[in-house]
């Protein structure tokens, strides 16, 4: 077995590699970029080598940078983790030709399926079920269009060596495909260094479903079992499970062998995934194979009890998998959601900055105990895991250079019902604070009726959230609970006033019993009684509801008991209340006297800026074109200009028809939140 090992890659997926390898006693060796120098990974490793400037392709993604990082060190081997340099052949070359394993498969199968347009003809060949499409290069944007109308529209633009969501658009006609054509190629260049562009046909009303492989040095090779990844954002994906709430045990099996099949006619060895595409028929057609290990790959280590970094590092030592497919027992259910420093009510755009808070919940395991690879006995009532794979820290910068993942929060159960109970539970009690982020999202999702039930597609986000996400309406129950907890927070938080400001020694007798609290629109007036044990809220129709918590003035997080149920509150502090966030709401609550509230209703409603004759920076990005010049008339959605951030290229839009009257940034410029972009007049 290898002494040390260097992860040629940063964030969240190198500090996962590190806990396995010094689980197994080998040294690690990170590498950095300046922008990373002090990352988690940086810190969590044994040594570290610096390698360039921040963007990746001036560093994480220059081969001879990362072999001098390997020369350095002395490292026997090295783990890609995913993107970068994970599926380039050329990498794996570089390795083998000195000597330094490479804990993925041989280049010839990186070669033949970590390319999309060679392992769809490979698929073809091996009468594999393939969507329809163009395997040929594509030149231009005009051929692009052409054979855009020869397959049909929907197509799906795609980067030859993409991977991630990056390098993919959809497109539905002429226009999209000429601008997906040049999105595409440019995100392509930048990301992989490789700007090829295929096209295929885009399968309306279609389930993502990937089957997870393992194969060996000694022909042997498994599945274990498969992943729904069908709520994708521009095809990036967002939440995981495994397994499939929509997949049987024979198309489970026919998938499988099929995956190992592939996997097996190439050579493979090493984890990889065969991503498939599942109608509602549960016909399957082959999408690509992922020659790495998938972002997504904690939920099936979850539910099999398989680490498959071990496994990866067992076969690049030549070890024959000690698994079988007959132990390979699928136990419960787990379920990711992935944390991104992105903006859910600005469109998910971007967000950057310096994480001023970030308190995830408590890891813990439960379940079966885990032996040599396998689980042992049935899953007890009850049992819980919650797992965090994270690159970040407290106080930790999030840089615009990078991948706009923060954390990948999971949670197992021996229920998907109770899988999902726990995710509710786990995000409610995740506190990140200085930037943007989709926890709000999350929570939504969780609590959807399409979720929940298990029916969605891959077209879910686009279905639900048509003109993005603007937080979560509760309903009047919850509301309820969060008014009687925040009028029994409130009351404490005045008496605390009192005590401090020394007015009366009996200062509770200053902290009246009557209140109003506002929400979400809503007034309720309540009455207080309070007893050493917690308080009982009345309400004006007599409903009742005890509250009862350990909550202080000044914490961030407030476990409130409200009639026995747990409520979970994220707590900021405003002018007469609290800002709560709770099950993606992110509630203003005002608790005021019967008097404050009488007043503050004959307060003027304040108005937002108008912003209408400008174009603002959505996003701190580097303007990548601008499309218009001054004078310029422009019409209702027309490309305005381009806007690069974390690897993604956003083109911003006209919202209504005008003329630009003035433009005040530049291609290659770098610009902040709500920078003005132009004018119009």
């Amino acid at each position: 077995m290898f002494d040390k090992i260097l992860i040629a890659n940063r964030g969240e997926i190198a500090c996962r590699v590190i806990k396995t390898a010094r689980k197994m006693g080998i040294k690690t060796v990170a590498i950095y970029s300046d922008a990373d120098k002090q990352a988690l990974h940086v810190q969590m490793a044994d040594e570290a080598v610096h390698i360039g400037p921040p963007p990746a392709n001036q560093s994480y993604i220059v081969i001879d940078k990362v072999m001098d990082a390997i020369r350095q060190s002395g490292a026997q081997a090295v783990h890609p983790g995913y993107g970068f340099l994970s599926e380039n052949a050329k990498f794996a070359e570089a390795l083998a030709a000195e000597g330094i394993a490479f804990v993925g498969p041989p280049v010839g199968a990186i070669e033949s399926m970590g390319d999309k347009i060679t392992s769809k003809k490979i698929a073809q060949d091996a009468k594999v079920s393939t969507v329809p499409g163009y395997m040929g290069l594509i030149e231009d944007a005009d051929e692009a269009v052409k054979i855009s109308n020869e397959i049909g529209y929907p197509v799906m633009i795609k980067a030859s060596a993409g991977g991630g969501g990056k390098g993919m658009r959809i497109a539905w006609n002429d226009e999209e495909a000429r601008e997906g054509f040049q999105s595409s190629k440019n995100e392509a260049a930048n990301s992989f260094g490789d700007d090829r562009i295929f096209i295929e046909k885009f399968v309306t009303q279609p389930r993502h479903i990937e089957i997870q492989v393992l194969c060996d040095t000694h022909g042997n090779g498994i599945y274990l079992g498969e992943r729904e990844c069908s709520i994708q954002r521009r095809n990036q994906k967002v939440v995981e499970e495994a397994p499939s709430p929509f997949l049987d045990e024979a198309t489970r099996k026919a998938m499988g062998e099929q995956a190992v099949a592939l996997a097996k006619a190439v050579g493979y060895a090493s984890a990889g995934t065969v991503e498939f595409i599942v109608d509602g028929d549960k016909n399957f057609y082959f999408l690509e194979m992922n020659t790495r290990l998938q972002v997504e790959h904690p939920v099936t280590e979850l539910i099999t009890g398989v680490d498959l970094v071990e496994q990866m590092i067992r076969v690049a030592g030549g070890e024959p998998l000690s698994i079988t497919q007959d132990d390979v027992k699928l136990t419960g259910w787990a379920i990711e959601n992935r944390l991104y420093a992105e903006d859910p009510y600005r469109n998910f755009l971007p967000s950057i900055g310096r994480l001023t808070r970030y308190r995830p919940p408590a890891e813990q395991a439960s379940g079966p105990l885990l032996e040599n690879g396998k689980w042992q006995g049935d899953a007890p009532e009850g049992a819980v895991a919650v797992r965090n794979d994270t690159g970040v820290y407290e106080g930790g910068e999030i840089s615009m250079y990078y991948d706009p993942m923060i954390a990948k929060l999971c949670t197992w159960a021996p229920t998907r019902e109770a899988a999902i109970a726990a995710m509710r539970d786990a995000l409610d009690g995740f506190e990140v604070e200085g930037i943007g982020h989709n926890l709000p999202f999350l929570s939504a999702v969780m609590d959807h009726p399409k979720f929940v039930s298990g029916d969605m597609t891959t077209a879910f986000i686009a279905e639900e959230y048509p003109d993005g996400f603007e937080g979560v309406e509760l309903p009047e129950a919850e509301l309820r609970r969060i008014a009687a907890a925040t009028a029994a927070m409130h009351r404490v938080a005045e008496i605390r006033r009192t005590r401090v400001s020394g007015r009366m020694d009996n200062h509770e007798r200053k902290v009246g019993a009557d209140w109003v609290v506002t929400l979400q629109g809503q007034s309720f007036d309540v009455v207080i009684d309070a007893d050493h044990d917690g308080s009982t809220v009345r309400f004006a129709d007599g409903a009742e509801i005890r509250v009862s918590s350990d909550w202080t003035p000044g914490d961030q997080l407030a476990r409130v008991s409200t009639d026995g149920d747990m409520l979970v509150l994220k707590v900021g502090k405003i002018s007469g209340g609290f800002r709560i966030r709770s099950r993606g709401a992110d509630l203003k609550v005002h608790v005021r006297t019967p008097r404050q509230a009488e007043l503050a209703r004959k307060m003027p409603e304040k108005l937002p800026p108008d912003t209408s004759k400008l174009l603002l920076c959505p996003m701190p990005g580097l303007i990548v074109k601008v499309d218009v010049e001054v004078g310029q008339e422009v019409q209702e959605g027309q490309a305005l200009c381009t806007v690069e951030a974390m690897k993604m290229e956003n083109i911003l839009r006209a919202e209504k028809k005008g003329i630009v009257s003035k433009i005040n940034a530049s291609a290659g410029d770098s610009l902040a939140v709500d920078d003005v972009i132009m004018e119009f007049e």
